[in-house]
């Protein structure tokens, strides 16, 4: 497994969105160059490849219909700009103007999601790039329609592609979600390795689990809004959503075990058997990494003996150890909790082999059709106008993002036209990728800039130098495009260091190549990424904690409706199984939120860390009371317990909900007192239940316990 692995993650990466957006976007950007050359009009190529170029900043992946309507807008609005740019920049004081108005209309695009902003950074980019290119009006326009035919070009580029396999993007998505799945399980995994540093494990568990999210997110949109899955009735479309929902469902169960590995590991280390936990946890990850070749590569995969067997001799051992505890050597309740862990980890496995069961069936007409409302998944963006002036307040952070940016790239405009230098726009361009509308983001994209232009500058003065042979350029150049397109979305840092050389190398082919070239490249990355680092920390500036509250409040919200969701399996007859993945969709999105939110404030000066502590202890209590719901939930969908009465776990349910109650709302209002709060014991003579003895009364009374300290800890956060 780990000679393959290197090879396998090659041929994953080949297989990517990444890589598949990396060769598209090169052949719209390159194409109309290199056929126009070949008749000796390359000044027109170029411009064709730079309408290309622009309006492939917008098409990112997401459902068809989203991306073909914001490249036919982007299309428009780069069209116009390019020609409002060329009738005006032979002025700077109208230049100027047009620039900081656009800077800020552009920047509040924000407030309609990522792919808005996306067209807002397309129509600048045409801007910026054209601001030194003083032609007469007539060549304007015909410059303006050239790049419209470029992007027109692209976009038909981008729709046919699409056509030609409408299911490989959902395919390759899903593919992705099911790899952070898998690398989610082998981080749990570690807490069973002897030594370990539990901190930076449920850490970097945390940020996984943000990015098995966002990978979900993704899909589900995908999945949802395209019609030949939804409205059709195509096997490969009811294969992918099959296994989407079931993938779902297994992180849910991957969620739900978490214990006290501290003690597990005090009690259990001498008999080394939690190594058999860690290695059958790593192969059920391999199985998955297995899922999401097959669905990249069309393969059928096939299920690893190894990982069945292991899974059986981990059965043997735990049944083993129960055996011959006939000393009371280890404790009862920690070989209860090994029992548990392992029937989980059997729960996981019959899972993965009904995923793997799928892709026998993947093209055949009888192949089931999952039952998802998927209206309801999906959450759709209105682009009203009001919306827009609603924002217009200070107290908006997008608002003040736009009024930043709109002085910083003044600010840039000045300094560029002062320093005159050949490629001043390079000043303009660096502000306006750096610029984000949060000061770790910005901070975060600056450092990858700074970092990959140098490196790049480097490899790239290498290259021009020594290397003379116009076709190993061309090729160089091949690879560099790739490389940067591919990467823009993976590894910024990488994306910048191939894109360097690819601009270098393209500045020699058309003749102004030099070593000067690449140090002017490294100013005006220095310049540029000076001015937007300072302004995003002294201009309107924008701090995570914010935004504190109100992600602490939604998920305290979400938490609670996933419980009231899991207690109705136990309390009521009648239960809605979407009302219940969409409270536990909510859980995901809402920790997710709160998380990411969470690591960026550890880059903000330390006077901006407010309640660093306690919030680092809210995110975990959390994360934990999410897992126990959701091992409630599991106790009843997976398990068949027999239950007499449910009456004496009804006052825990109650106080659990008055607790989440009065911690929204100490949070709210900012309160700093401490009610007598009880906790409500269980009466143990009141509950009988026939099997899975005590399971369920002590998982009620432990989410109980979570909530109280929550409560406790909402009146330490002020905010």
């Amino acid at each position: 497994m780990q000679i393959r692995q290197p090879i396998r993650n090659i041929q994953d990466f080949l297989l990517s969105t990444y890589f598949a957006d990396g060769l598209r976007i090169t052949i719209g950007v390159l194409l109309p160059s290199l056929i126009l050359a070949q008749f000796g009009m390359l000044k027109y190529g170029m411009t064709l490849s730079l309408g290309a170029l622009c309006v492939s900043v917008v098409d990112s992946p997401g459902p068809m219909v989203h991306r073909r309507n914001a490249m036919l807008v982007t299309t428009a609005l780069i069209f116009t700009f390019s020609i409002l740019t060329g009738l005006t920049n032979r002025s700077h004081y109208f230049i100027g103007f047009l620039l900081a108005i656009s800077s800020f209309v552009f920047s509040m695009f924000y407030i309609y999601g990522i792919r808005a902003a996306s067209v807002g950074t397309a129509v600048l980019l045409i801007m910026v790039l054209s601001i030194d290119d003083i032609r007469p009006w007539q060549e304007v326009l015909l410059h303006a329609v050239m790049v419209l035919a470029g992007s027109l070009w692209y976009t038909g580029l981008s729709y046919f592609v699409y056509r030609l396999r409408p299911f490989r993007l959902v395919q390759q998505s899903l593919s992705d979600s099911i790899l952070e799945v898998a690398e989610f399980l082998r981080e749990k995994a570690k807490f069973y390795h002897q030594n370990n540093n539990y901190d930076k494990t449920y850490s970097d568990l945390l940020q996984l689990q943000v990015s098995v999210h966002e990978k979900q997110d993704a899909v589900r949109e995908l999945l949802f809004r395209t019609r030949e899955i939804v409205r059709d009735s195509t096997p490969e479309g009811r294969f992918l959503l099959l296994v989407f929902v079931d993938m779902v469902d297994l992180f849910e169960q991957v969620m739900s075990t978490y214990y006290n590995y501290q003690q597990l590991h005090d009690q259990f280390d001498k008999a080394g058997i939690l190594s058999d936990y860690e290695m059958a946890i790593k192969r059920i990850s391999y199985a998955l990494d297995d899922i999401a070749f097959g669905l990249k590569s069309g393969r059928t995969p096939v299920i690893s003996k190894r990982l069945l067997i292991e899974i059986e001799r981990l059965k043997v051992k735990i049944n083993d150890l129960e055996k011959n505890n006939q000393n009371q050597e280890y404790n009862t309740l920690g070989i209860i909790a090994l029992k548990n862990i392992e029937v989980n980890i059997e729960n996981i496995l019959a899972r993965v082999k009904t995923i793997f069961s799928y892709f026998k069936i993947r093209n055949s007409k009888d192949i089931r059709q999952a039952e998802v409302d998927t209206e309801k998944f999906i959450t759709r963006q209105k682009f009203d106008f009001k919306l827009f002036t609603e924002n217009l307040t200070y107290s908006s952070s997008t608002f003040r993002h736009s009024l930043r940016v709109t002085v910083v790239m003044l600010l840039g405009f000045v300094v560029s036209q002062l320093l005159n230098f050949s490629h001043s726009y390079w000043i303009l361009l660096t502000i306006l990728v750096i610029s984000k509308p949060g000061f770790s983001l910005t901070k975060e994209r600056n450092y990858q800039r700074l970092i990959g232009t140098t490196v790049g500058a480097f490899i790239g003065m290498g290259v021009v130098t020594y290397i003379d042979d116009k076709n190993t350029l061309f090729v160089i150049l091949l690879i560099c495009m790739i490389g940067c397109y591919s990467f823009q979305r993976k590894n910024y840092v990488v994306s910048v260091l191939f894109m360097t050389p690819y601009i270098l190398i393209l500045f020699d082919f058309l003749g102004m190549g030099s070593i000067a070239l690449a140090r002017e490249r490294i100013y005006d990355t220095f310049i540029g990424s000076g001015i937007a680092l300072l302004a995003s920390y002294s201009l309107f500036p924008t701090w995570e904690h914010e935004k504190l509250k109100e992600a602490m409040l939604n998920i305290l919200k979400a938490n609670k409706a996933y419980y009231a969701q899991v207690v109705k399996l136990y309390f009521e007859k009648n239960y809605n199984r979407t009302e219940y993945k969409l409270a536990r969709k909510e859980v995901y999105v809402s920790t997710a939120n709160l998380a990411s939110l969470f690591q960026r404030m550890f880059s903000e000066p330390k006077s901006k860390q407010l309640f660093i502590k306690e919030v680092h202890q809210f995110t975990a209590l959390s994360h934990l009371l999410s897992s126990y719901v959701a091992t409630l939930s599991l106790y009843n969908k997976e398990h068949e317990f027999i239950f007499e009465s449910f009456e004496a776990l009804k006052p825990i349910a109650n106080n659990t909900n008055y607790l989440l109650d009065t911690a929204i709302e100490n949070l709210e209002q900012g309160t700093s007192t401490i009610d007598n709060v009880p906790l409500i014991r269980l009466n143990d003579t009141s509950l009988a239940i026939k099997k899975g003895e005590d399971l369920i009364p002590e998982q009620f009374d432990l989410i109980q316990k979570v909530a109280y300290d929550i409560y406790k800890l909402s009146v330490k956060i002020k905010l």
